[in-house]
């Protein structure tokens, strides 16, 4: 598994808890430890450049996927085959503004949007309400798992 992590963003951001979450996420969604993803993190105005040359809407979000070679999640006897995930571009500076209003930790922002992306990498839209409840419920349960293996990690 390759997971590429680049932050040109100007804020400091803990690419290892980032690595962590996506080792944790591709086991539990059976992902082939041979795909391939990258995170880039960017600052507001060039999150907002990749929105509007994207979304064709105005303003920098929080993140953006570009899926590659369509991969979906997998079962325990038939993961997920090798292959490009694609890209994941997230901007601390938003997550950071989000997280105030969230009251919770901009790296826990970071967490959750880093997992909404490689769900839509792996497929998982939210346009219809029930593509919506079957999204965010299982981007709950994977969160929810990460944070529990991270209580259980040894300190060093």
């Amino acid at each position: 598994m390759t997971i590429e992590i680049g932050n040109e963003s100007g804020i400091a951001v803990d690419e290892t808890v980032l690595l962590r979450l996506m080792e944790h996420n591709f086991g539990e969604l059976h992902v082939s430890p041979d795909a391939d993803v990258a995170i880039l993190l960017v600052d507001e105005g060039a999150m907002e450049a990749l929105h509007v040359q994207w979304m064709d809407e105005p303003g920098p979000t929080d993140v953006l996927s570009f899926p590659m070679d369509e991969l979906r999640p997998g079962t325990e006897d038939a993961p997920t085959p090798p292959g490009l995930l694609g890209d994941i571009v997230l901007c601390p500076q938003v997550a950071e503004t989000q997280a105030v209003a969230a009251k919770h930790s901009t790296e826990d922002e970071l967490v959750l949007l880093t997992t909404h992306g490689l769900l839509h990498l792996l497929g998982f839209d939210h346009a219809e309400p029930d593509e919506e409840r079957e999204m965010f419920g299982l981007q709950r349960e994977l969160i929810t798992s990460f944070q529990a293996a991270e209580r259980r990690r040894p300190r060093a």
